[in-house]
């Protein structure tokens, strides 16, 4: 069988995609799949790359060009008897767009479908989602940049009147730290939303506390499994996108060091809000725990980094279960969710 693996992306976070990508093709069971490479360049061309039946020696071949890959439209993807690994973060990549893609092409694919991508993607989305199913998070203002032009002071009066510095800024549709600032005050506070704005047309002020942070790995369709959480242990106020994935300077302690009952807290939320958002596949739910055992979720990633200092399949390591036996998972998720679907487009006829 083949994979189309499919990572770059027009998206900040194109260099975290180049990295997974990378480890994938040093884990996945070469016994069973060919691994063609499709490669978006930051300027969205589609690029067809070799086919590999064994991992590649270095990061830098999977960055293609013109000379060594082959201009492809994104429909050439439509090909029997092979599964599509979507390896891309951010913007066009797991916000539902390239997923739809996807369904009209009638192929099957690793993680969630359009609705959840869409709605985990959009903070602001998100936030209402959760909300209406009783899931606790932080207070926030959602701000609009048409709106935030016309109506500056009334917003900031309406973020210092709700909440209280220190305040994180973020765009809506973004991941990784990218466009994330943490404001101490009213000039700070103006700073980070025009910074928000470079990556957004709508961002999300929320509110900053102390808290520890944690990180679930779910897994599945319609059964879901969940892992124990692991943690970022900061020395900082938070991460950025750098120190994340380029410094490699974030320290994770897995599994976290929390009582049982709060484990079981985490992963009724996680599981509850993956139910919401109609997840399937994979996803990786973050949340803030506080000195007083107060559980807030922070997001939901539908696509989360599979970098080698990546928490997600590092949670399922701590689980017994490894990067090569979690990839297989994943595309057996995925051709199991293809084929009910096509189950009920036959039952139809």
């Amino acid at each position: 069988m083949k994979i189309f693996l499919v990572y770059g992306g027009k998206s900040a976070e194109h260099d975290v995609s180049i990295l997974s990508a990378f480890s994938i093709l040093q884990a996945i069971y070469y016994n069973y799949y060919s691994v063609q490479l499709v490669y978006i360049t930051q300027d969205g061309n589609w690029l067809k790359g070799r086919i590999y039946n064994e991992a590649p020696l270095k990061e830098d071949d999977l960055r293609l060009t013109i000379a060594n890959a082959q201009p492809i439209l994104p429909s050439d993807l439509k090909e029997g008897n092979a599964v599509i690994f979507p390896v891309l973060h951010g913007p066009n990549g797991e916000d539902g767009t390239i997923q739809g893609l996807f369904e009209v092409l009638n192929m099957p694919y690793v993680g969630a479908g359009v609705l959840a991508s869409a709605c985990a993607m959009d903070k602001i989305i998100g936030k209402q989602l959760f909300q209406q199913v009783g899931i606790p998070q932080l207070p926030y203002v959602a701000v609009t940049k048409n709106g935030y032009k016309d109506h500056q002071a009334e917003i900031l009066a309406e973020c210092e009147g709700s909440l209280i510095y220190p305040m994180f800024v973020k765009p809506a549709n973004m991941g990784s730290s990218v466009g994330i600032s943490k404001a101490e005050s009213r000039d700070e506070l103006i700073q980070a939303i025009d910074e928000a704005f470079r990556f957004d047309r709508r961002v999300i002020v929320e509110q900053g506390i102390e808290a520890r942070e944690l990180e679930i790995a779910v897994l599945g369709n319609d059964e879901i499994r969940t892992t124990l959480a692991g943690e970022i242990v900061k020395d900082v106020a938070f991460y950025t996108y750098e120190s994340k994935y380029l410094d490699n300077k974030v320290e994770l302690q897995i599994p976290a060091d929390i009582s049982g009952e709060l484990q079981e807290t985490l992963q009724y939320y996680a599981r509850k809000a993956y139910q919401t958002l109609d997840g399937s596949g994979l996803s990786r739910c973050d949340f803030f725990l506080t000195a007083n055992n107060e559980v807030f979720l922070n997001e939901v990633n539908t696509m989360p980094g599979f970098t080698p200092f990546s928490m997600y399949p590092l949670l399922w390591q701590n689980m017994g279960l490894n990067y090569g036996d979690l990839l297989e998972e994943l595309i057996q998720l995925a051709k199991l969710r293809f084929e009910k679907k096509q189950q009920i487009e036959v039952e139809q006829l």
